[in-house]
């Protein structure tokens, strides 16, 4: 995300896989995605494991808001499977939707191949002051999704930080 010399603002990971969660396998995507962010020059809080639940997924969303962190990045439950509940769960925090962003995830990840990006139903959108952003579980969709993320979140949030503004 462009400005590596400069910090961008706070972040967190909240990953959404039940067999994480249940400590069945370890996580890797909160790694990989921790290690893309602090690259891009955030200074990442942390990486939150929950499950594919509604309540959990909000819980998670609302404690970062409310926290005063500048993104959330959820990683995984985007698909169209019965368990695939995080845009649901999103939906529900979000003040204003971005749905350009959305698309533009969808569209880079089916053409980097990351058949899961390209049929996520994940969200963009702003909570308050924070960007919150649903990618796709795969390493293939999250890498692509942060490539695709790094000339648009530094801008969306000198945008909800007043820099923007004239």
């Amino acid at each position: 995300m462009e400005r590596s010399a400069q910090r961008l603002g706070r972040a967190l990971v909240v990953i959404v896989d039940d067999r994480a969660a249940h400590g069945e396998h370890d996580d890797t995507s909160g790694p990989l995605v921790t290690e893309l962010l602090e690259e891009a020059g955030f200074i990442v809080d942390g990486v939150v494991v929950v499950h594919a639940d509604t309540v959990a997924i909000r819980n998670a969303l609302n404690t970062a808001v409310i926290g005063g962190v500048d993104l959330v990045i959820t990683v995984g439950g985007t698909g169209v499977s019965p368990r695939d509940v995080t845009p649901d769960a999103t939906a529900g925090v979000l003040d204003r939707p971005i749905p350009g962003i959305g698309e533009a995830l969808r569209s880079s990840g089916l053409a980097a191949g990351a058949v899961d990006a390209g049929i996520s139903r994940g969200l963009v959108g702003v909570s308050g002051s924070t960007l919150v952003v649903n990618l796709a579980g795969s390493r293939a969709a999250v890498r692509d999704g942060m490539a695709t993320l790094s000339s648009l979140v530094p801008h969306v949030i000198d945008e909800l930080s007043g820099v923007g503004e004239s």
